[in-house]
């Protein structure tokens, strides 16, 4: 298996889960993080050695993640696995499944890469690189079956790891929160480049809140190891704004919080499914969003909006994103509580959508590509 960064491990340790209980046997390795090694991954690399976003970053990345992929495929050759699954990370991990299923070496890949966002032409390598593609999202497979590659429909393990009744008043507690405090919650991504790009903007947008409603509390949730990055830029953006970091407990921010400043990615799903009203933000080097802008397909970028095909939260990116814009935007839901309320409803809906026995109907869909092969 091979997780890149935060989300895939998340995604990859629930799928494990799942394949541990129908295979007790089972042996998995690769590249990962904590919640893979929690289900008893051998992690050969650290899975943040692939958290790198955009053209211009992955540059300077280059040669080390071309290496470890040259090396990874080699040492699985050698191994001969049951199974490749690529969790995300499409574009390390597309090249990697071509290469072994050329070689005889069943590949899955858990979560399609945005084919239907931008990048469309990318579904010829899906088609090369995969013997079968799980979606997270159910408009994905028949995407997939006009082409005539096998795909299968396994639902967002987010939306069964999060509760459905958000327990908002456990949440605020943990976390030291009066009930008749605002909290707002910051949530600048996962990934080195975009607490770079992205963090500033929001200390900014905090402490413009703060000066105008100096009750305020906000939390940040920071990813364990980069701490180190997230307190210098709040120093120096936000010095006098009441922020804690807190070490992870992202869900409890999100379940705790009035309203979230968080960056596009997977995060805006995971407030969506705590019913959160939300403010989306991104930013990134510029030659990388110009060059990403021309060939994105839809007008959304936040996956709730994606998913609902509406702008029901809104979407400050690159230059619109500035300190004075987000508070603005962040202002309009705790000052509208009914707009809130009906977006609740919304996700709710969404929430029920997305919610399957993701680890099970994924290894039902596993267990068939390897019945196959062995027939």
């Amino acid at each position: 298996m091979v997780a890149g960064e935060t989300s895939g491990d998340l995604l990859a340790g629930l799928l494990l889960e799942g394949l541990r209980a129908r295979w007790p046997l089972l042996r998995s390795v690769g590249i990962g993080g904590p919640t893979m090694a929690a289900q008893g991954f051998e992690a050969w690399w650290p899975h943040d050695k692939l958290a790198v976003r955009g053209y211009v970053e992955v540059l300077s990345h280059y040669r080390e993640i071309a290496s470890i992929r040259h090396q990874l495929a080699e040492r699985l050759l050698a191994e001969k696995p049951d199974a490749f699954i690529g969790v995300d990370a499409p574009d390390f991990n597309l090249d990697l499944e071509t290469r072994l299923k050329a070689n005889g070496v069943p590949t899955v890949q858990f979560v399609s890469p945005s084919i239907w966002a931008w990048r469309g032409g990318r579904i010829d390598k899906v088609r090369r690189a995969t013997d079968l593609v799980l979606c997270i999202f159910p408009f994905e497979p028949a995407i997939y079956a006009k082409q005539g590659i096998a795909a299968a429909y396994v639902g967002h393990p987010l939306a069964s790891v999060i509760p459905v009744d958000v327990p908002r008043t456990a949440a605020r507690e943990s976390l030291g929160v009066a009930p008749d405090e605002t909290l707002v919650a910051l949530l600048p991504g996962s990934r080195r480049a975009e607490i770079q790009y992205i963090a500033p903007r929001l200390f900014a947008a905090a402490a413009l809140m703060q000066r105008e409603r100096p009750a305020l509390r906000f939390v940040v949730p920071v990813v364990p190891g980069l701490r180190h990055l997230v307190e210098p830029l709040r120093r120096q953006h936000a010095p006098n704004a009441t922020i804690e970091l807190l070490d992870g407990r992202a869900y409890d921010a999100l379940a705790a919080c009035d309203v979230t400043l968080v960056a596009s990615g997977t995060a805006t799903l995971e407030a969506a499914l705590f019913k959160r009203p939300m403010v989306v933000v991104y930013a990134m080097h510029a030659l990388t969003y110009q060059m990403s802008k021309r060939m994105k397909y839809q007008p959304w970028v936040a996956l709730p909006n994606i998913l609902l095909r509406d702008f029901a939260v809104p979407e400050l990116l690159q230059g619109e994103a500035s300190g004075a814009k987000i508070a603005a935007a962040a202002f309009k839901w705790l000052d509208d509580p009914s707009s809130c309320e009906q977006l609740a409803a919304r996700f709710a809906t969404l929430h029920a959508e997305l919610r399957r026995d993701t680890a099970r109907m994924a290894t039902d869909a596993i267990e068939e590509v390897l019945s196959r092969r062995q027939a």
